[in-house]
């Protein structure tokens, strides 16, 4: 095995290195005889080394696992990406994914269909923009339900020292192989009482970022105790949504 860390290794590599360097210089005057073993000797080294790179090439632009590199707005003080699109989970999918179900520790499908043709599987990101190491693949069928959404549960680190001038922002990459309207709706439970604010995410764009205002709103924010968000898709039937990324940051509202 080549350990590329290793010193003995880094010697032979060098040694190994010199002497096909030489032997190329040297091949315009070598005897046929030698040119010819030499031949077979690259071609037999070309066939590994061509496999690692091309394998190499391949891992290495994919997005790094555990990564919660993406942008964050001016003054955030708290940000997530959630543990489904940072690493990988033992169990990557459900099917059929009954109401209630989870993926993970952090998402959960609701809905009222009571066919079995909805799937939910987390998929690894491969394209050069990707930032998220994961994605959430949702594909549904025949659906004959009112509702379905997919709610994922935030940390509570989010609610620690609360203030009314936050804004809670949503960065979702999103894909569907048909149209479909999509909303995002954060509910903030405080107290007894749960607040809600609902946006609609774009649907002429693949990148989406909403910033929930938690300004307006009868939102008590001595007694923040709970966030999560709600996902609801509309008329879902016969389509497929994957959610290359979602991400999540707190920040404070510009003074004006």
């Amino acid at each position: 095995m080549v350990k590329p860390h290793n010193i003995i290794s880094k010697l032979r590599h060098r040694l190994m290195l010199t002497g096909w360097t030489q032997a190329a210089r040297e091949a315009e005057t070598a005897e046929l005889a030698t040119l010819r073993a030499q031949r077979q000797m690259a071609r037999q080294l070309c066939v590994p080394l061509q496999e690692l790179s091309h394998i190499a090439d391949g891992r290495l632009g994919l997005p790094r696992i555990g990564s919660s590199t993406f942008a964050r707005p001016a003054g955030t003080d708290w940000s997530w990406r959630p543990r489904l699109w940072r690493g990988a989970l033992p169990h990557r999918g459900i099917a059929p994914a009954g109401s209630k179900a989870r993926l993970g520790t952090e998402l959960r499908v609701f809905h009222d269909c009571p066919l079995s043709e909805i799937s939910l599987q987390q998929v690894r990101n491969s394209r050069d923009h990707d930032l998220a190491p994961f994605g959430v693949a949702m594909e549904i069928f025949g659906f004959q339900g009112s509702f379905l959404s997919l709610v994922i549960d935030l940390p509570d680190k989010v609610c620690e020292a609360f203030r009314k001038q936050y804004l809670i922002q949503l960065a979702a990459t999103v894909e569907r192989e048909h149209p479909m309207k999509i909303y995002a709706r954060l509910n903030v439970k405080h107290g007894p009482n749960v607040q809600e604010y609902l946006l609609t995410v774009p649907d002429d764009e693949t990148e989406a970022t909403l910033a929930f205002d938690l300004a307006y709103g009868e939102l008590n924010v001595k007694r923040v105790e709970k966030m999560w968000l709600d996902l609801i898709f509309e008329n879902p039937g016969m389509n497929k949504v994957t959610l290359r990324d979602l991400n999540f940051c707190r920040y404070p509202r510009a003074e004006i």
